[in-house]
């Protein structure tokens, strides 16, 4: 693509927006952008000599870029961002070329081999996973990535001899069908974001519409391949992933010694025996071997795939262990849909055999609480305690009668409580811990850190 030399993000703090600043910043470009609120990520990015405004008067634009041709600068947006923000209009009147996200990085797909991960859970684990093998197998890539990687400690990896890409495929506005991937892996398709597609069947024909997007080989999950296949006019090379499945790659003999999953690997015609995950949890060995076949597929060699799964520490707020004292095991995820709060719990229990597991959830948007929640219910009532927050909005507007008390009612559980966010810690204080869970999307992530040092403190 031609390189633009003046860019300004519009949401720029956005996980999935700011590894496309870091990358246009590597590239030469002037970069800038605007945030509503300061974080963790924006605050980074300004260290990295990104200048990041938190306000939407104009006038606070950087001067290097209200001085420029609006000619020679590309607007990028967030759909998170709406369209009345008078950041975007002021760009709108100077005639300057606007792009979702997505489309710019749409772009930077065409520039090299891209290896896109879609899935409504799953795909940052994997392409995260997968980023780290070809970079412990000496294949460079450039990886786009929808968490921050425990191993690198950053959303975006960047090389300068990239041979390929590495993308995270997201549905969510159907922003994956600007891709252009040349292989790809799909790791779920659980009804979500229906405030989007309105139905299932409208998501799942997003998915099939991104599939025939890919002119090269792909990994479905194979839970979901035949779902896919239903919808899909033109579905080339799919082959389905899994534990235990016999008609692709696959992990044999899964077990859990010393708190680690053990397996062995089938894929192409290879098996690589007694191989040690670093990452916790089940489903996380599903994850594993999409990544790892992708990485031998690449060129990878097996002793490197073996190497890379043991070293690989995780995504942040992917099943993250933040503490672990004698009395008590805290665990944060980053799990906002009914089938990611299932497969963590379960693997909690799998790991923690016996102990009782106290698990705090907030809710993500309201359309999704009210379209899920049966299913949240059931999801939840596999702990033995649950406190609820309140319900994280996000770009949303209430919805008359959805709420967290509403949803607290449908679990069945008797052990259940509602709880703001400013009582969290204190409520927390005056129970006798054993297994503890932080589950959500929204801005739970902020009281992580004070849940850890109490934890730590109590012992």
């Amino acid at each position: 693509m031609e390189r633009p030399a003046y860019l300004y993000f519009i949401g720029i703090g956005g996980i999935g927006m700011s590894g496309l600043a870091r990358y246009f910043r590597r590239q030469g470009a002037v970069v800038a952008g605007y945030d509503r609120t300061p974080s963790e990520l924006s605050g980074q990015l300004a260290l990295e000599g990104i200048a990041v405004g938190y306000d939407t008067d104009p006038r606070n634009i950087p001067a290097v870029f209200r001085d420029a041709d609006p000619a020679g600068v590309l607007v990028v947006r967030t759909p998170a961002v709406p369209l009345a923000n008078p950041l975007i209009a002021y760009w709108n009147e100077r005639g300057a070329v606007i792009k979702k996200r997505s489309e710019v990085l749409g772009l930077v797909t065409m520039d090299r081999r891209t290896i896109a991960v879609a899935g409504t859970h799953g795909k940052t684990t994997v392409s995260t996973m997968l980023a780290h093998l070809l970079t412990e197998g000496g294949v460079p890539c450039n990886a786009f990535l929808g968490g921050i990687s425990a191993n690198y400690d950053t959303n975006v990896l960047l090389n300068s001899n990239a041979v390929l890409n590495v993308v995270e495929a997201d549905e969510y506005d159907r922003s994956f069908l600007a891709l252009h991937p040349e292989e790809a892996v799909v790791t779920a398709m659980d009804p979500d974001h229906l405030d989007i597609y309105g139905t299932p069947g409208a998501m799942y024909a997003a998915y099939a519409d991104f599939a025939a997007l890919v002119t090269g080989r792909m990994l479905v999950h194979h839970r979901v391949l035949a779902r896919l296949k239903a919808h899909a006019t033109v579905l080339r090379d799919a082959v389905p992933y899994g534990i235990d499945e016999p008609d692709g790659p696959h992990a044999a003999n899964v077990a859990v010694r010393d708190g680690a999953y053990h397996f062995d690997l089938v894929a192409d015609g290879q098996m690589l025996e007694g191989l040690v995950l670093g990452m916790p949890g089940r489903h996380n060995v599903e994850n594993a071997v999409a990544a790892a076949t992708m990485a031998l597929h690449a060129g990878v060699n097996p002793g490197a795939v073996r190497k890379g799964l043991a070293s690989f520490m995780g995504v942040r707020r992917r099943f993250e262990l933040r503490a672990r004292t004698a009395q008590t095991v805290f665990i944060d995820d980053y799990a906002h849909h009914p089938t990611e709060l299932e497969a963590c719990i379960r693997s909690v229990r799998e790991l923690f055999p016996g102990r009782k597991v106290t698990g705090v959830f907030q809710p993500h948007l309201f359309s999704r609480t009210r379209d899920l929640a049966a299913d949240f219910a059931a999801s939840l009532g596999l702990l033995d305690e649950l406190i609820l927050l309140e319900i994280y909005p996000a770009r949303e507007e209430p919805i008359p009668g959805i709420t967290a008390s509403w949803l607290l009612d449908q679990v069945p559980l008797t052990n259940r409580t509602l709880c703001t966010k400013e009582g969290l810690i204190p409520l927390l204080e005056g129970r006798k811990l054993d297994i503890l869970l932080t589950l959500g999307a929204g801005d739970i992530d902020r009281l992580v850190p004070g849940i850890a040092a109490m934890v730590n403190r109590h012992g």
